[in-house]
């Protein structure tokens, strides 16, 4: 019976042996499964993470549209503002004071150098102008007097019959007297001078432009502190002023003709001829200012009139030039800049000097290549040195890209 039980263990044994390695087996699989999920949760969450980051950094490069300068040839038409002044515009204003008598001219009249204009009615001047001649008189009464003195006492100075003292005496009151006579000549002329100006009359030839007083109005002696009575203006020349851009002053010389057009006169040019230049750039306009001259025989224009100046400028006069369109432009303190895309697409600030406007496109006139690629509006935020991604680049820009 005992070896019966032990036949029956030992056969029993090999079966829990094999029981305990399946199992172990079975945990060890579990175990490897387990562990190839956590590495595979892993690895996901890592590569969404990488994915994620990728996109992030893809969405924060900035998508441009670039273009490339396109440049200008042939000869430059400069086109400029400018106004029309009179060759001689003054204001007339009185001399002396008084009431307006009467004016003789209105606006539109042309008048005459010399010509009245109009009178003033001053009787406090002429009062003023009696009372001088009489002083006058009593000056040259008095000095006639004193002079026949001297003479006599010079006369007794002769005999010893007068000390010297007192001929010297009567001698120094004839001359003082003789220069009383000399200041109230001169009070007299002023004043008859003062009686003239009671005649208002032009100072040259022109046109009567303005008419500031009527009869019976009182009337301030000196300029500036009252209203002009009148303003003539020579219209027979005009002379025209422009300021010219710094890039552009070395071609402005005299004899340089430009083309006027008016908007009052469509379809009409005018010839005008550069006279002179101020020889100087102004510093708060970076302009050089410069004076044209037009002949106007004819009357048909008018001062004042606003006029487009067109010049014809030789090719190259302010260097290379292209064109861009307008939305390429970024205002930055230091003043006007173009972004542009180097060949690791990093951005490039260029600070830029324009010429001419054309509305939607714009004349650069330096700090530009042909070869620079140009970004198309560029954000106010792009700043230099940043990186961009091209979605667009397009060739010469001879018409606005969007």
């Amino acid at each position: 019976m005992d070896e019966l039980l032990r036949s029956k263990d030992t056969y029993a044994a090999p079966a829990q042996v094999r029981a305990a390695r399946r199992t172990l087996r079975t945990a060890a699989i579990v175990a490897a499964v387990a562990l190839g999920a956590v590495g595979w949760a892993a690895y996901s969450h890592h590569r969404a993470e990488a994915a994620l980051a990728d996109a992030t950094e893809s969405q924060a490069v900035v998508a441009v549209a670039t273009t490339r300068p396109d440049p200008l040839e042939g000869g430059t038409e400069l086109v400029l503002p400018g106004n029309l002044q009179a060759n001689y515009d003054a204001p007339i204003y009185a001399r002396t004071s008084g009431y307006l008598q009467s004016w003789l001219v209105d606006i539109g009249a042309r008048v005459k150098a010399g010509q009245l204009l109009a009178v003033i009615d001053s009787p406090e001047v002429d009062q003023q102008l009696r009372q001088a001649e009489a002083d006058l008189a009593m000056a040259e009464a008095n000095a006639k007097i004193a002079q026949v003195t001297a003479e006599r006492w010079v006369h007794l100075r002769a005999s010893d019959s007068v000390s010297k003292q007192e001929a010297d005496e009567k001698v120094s009151a004839a001359q003082a007297s003789a220069a009383q006579v000399q200041a109230a000549e001169a009070n007299v002329r002023r004043l008859r001078d003062l009686k003239g100006f009671e005649r208002i009359v032009a100072p040259f030839d022109g046109v009567i432009t303005a008419r500031d007083t009527d009869v019976g109005q009182l009337i301030n002696a000196g300029s500036g502190t009252g209203p002009e009575l009148f303003r003539i203006a020579d219209m027979r020349r005009l002379r025209l002023y422009v300021r010219v851009p710094q890039s552009y002053a070395a071609a402005m010389r005299a004899g340089l003709t430009a083309q006027l057009r008016f908007p009052d006169r469509p379809g009409r040019t005018y010839v005008a001829t550069l006279d002179t230049t101020s020889s100087a750039i102004d510093t708060a306009t970076r302009t050089l200012m410069v004076e044209l001259s037009v002949d106007n025989s004819k009357r048909e224009l008018l001062p004042g009139a606003y006029t487009e100046v067109h010049f014809e400028l030789p090719a190259g006069v302010a260097g290379e030039s292209f064109r861009l369109p307008a939305n390429v432009l970024l205002f930055r303190g230091d003043g006007l800049h173009v972004a542009t895309v180097d060949a690791h697409n990093r951005v490039v600030m260029k600070p830029i000097t324009i010429g001419r406007d054309y509305g939607s496109a714009i004349e650069i006139v330096s700090g530009v290549s042909a070869s620079d690629d140009v970004i198309l509006s560029p954000p106010d935020s792009l700043a230099d040195g940043a990186t961009v991604r091209v979605v667009k680049r397009d060739g010469a820009s001879g018409v606005a890209q969007p």
